[in-house]
């Protein structure tokens, strides 16, 4: 029965990975090489944030501790039962949050990179290599160094960080 369950929720990611990728990628291919170049570097910061947003809550999840959010629940406070169901299902959601729309959105910058290093190689006459180079280290150093700060504000303030998410999504979840 665990097997069959832990199938179906891998079947079930990997749809969802699917469709959020495509969605995501769609964007991005019908906005970056048709956008003004400051209208492209605004795209990839968008999902660079997106990323570290979702690593955020991802690890914040992992962390929180269940209890305060029980004692919410009994005083009815706004979004405690969702981040009952949220800390219920830890191994999940942060898989989603950090695995599934982090890692997304890390593909989609890159992508987005590339076609910008292209549109600056030929409007500025650069190297496409170096530029390439250039921009994807760029997009990696502000992903890599937004996530390890946003991880430690994470571990911080980790129950502050899954009720204001638990609020904000509330509404959608059954």
């Amino acid at each position: 029965m665990k097997k069959e369950k832990d199938t179906k929720w891998i079947l079930s990611i990997t749809i969802i990975a699917f469709v959020i990728s495509f969605i995501f990628s769609l964007i991005s291919e019908l906005v970056i090489p048709n956008a003004h170049i400051a209208i492209s570097i605004l795209l990839v910061f968008i999902f660079i944030f997106l990323g570290i947003i979702f690593d955020i809550i991802g690890v914040a999840i992992s962390v929180s501790d269940q209890k305060s959010f029980h004692s919410m629940a009994t005083k009815r406070v706004n979004g405690a039962k969702t981040a009952i169901k949220l800390t219920n299902s830890r191994e999940k959601v942060a898989s989603f949050c950090n695995d599934v729309i982090g890692d997304i959105c890390g593909v989609i910058s890159g992508s987005c990179g590339l076609s910008i290093a292209i549109k600056l190689s030929s409007i500025l006459g650069f190297n496409l290599l170096i530029t390439t180079l250039i921009i994807t280290s760029i997009i990696s150093a502000f992903t890599i160094g937004g996530k390890a700060l946003g991880k430690k504000t994470a571990i911080k303030s980790s129950n502050k960080i899954v009720h204001e998410f638990s609020k904000i999504i509330s509404p959608f979840i059954k």
